[in-house]
């Protein structure tokens, strides 16, 4: 994961607050990414992860993709797109890196997504893993996970 600090250092670009963020989306037509990990109970490593890509909309606009879910599965706990509106505040809490990213790299599992946003952001990662060559596994089609769990409690799909 991408250490915390909010200090530049040659390993790449500092981290923005969330105005800051949304200033450099809607002046760059690029993007700006935030990840927390997921922790299972009595586990050190991290299980997962949310993902928080704040992305240009194409209309001098700006919106949140959220991707969620496990480390190597094709399950996600979630995938949605929020309007500038619909953003929970705590998610305004957040510290951003400025990215790029493509829209189908949205329907890679998390931990490649994460890798690419990374390297994307120019900021060295030496110690990232190659998670492309990375074992898969998916869930069932008809399996759904809640995603109350970042203040808003019914997704809405766009």
């Amino acid at each position: 994961m991408p250490d915390t600090t909010d200090e530049p250092s040659s390993a790449g670009p500092a981290r923005m607050s969330f105005d800051e963020a949304v200033a450099h989306v809607l002046a760059s037509q690029s993007a700006a990414f935030a990840v927390i990990p997921v922790f299972e109970d009595d586990q050190e490593a991290a299980a997962g992860a949310r993902v928080f890509v704040l992305d240009h909309d194409g209309h001098g606009g700006y919106l949140l993709r959220f991707v969620a879910g496990p480390f190597f599965s094709g399950a996600y706990a979630a995938n949605e797109k929020f309007s500038s509106a619909e953003i929970p505040d705590k998610v305004r809490e957040l510290k951003f890196l400025p990215t790029r990213c493509e829209r189908d790299w949205f329907t890679d599992p998390v931990q490649v997504l994460i890798q690419k946003l990374v390297q994307a952001s120019g900021m060295a990662a030496p110690r990232m893993p190659d998670y492309r060559g990375g074992p898969a596994r998916a869930a069932a089609p008809q399996t759904e996970f809640p995603v109350s769990f970042i203040g808003r409690g019914t997704p809405t799909k766009h």
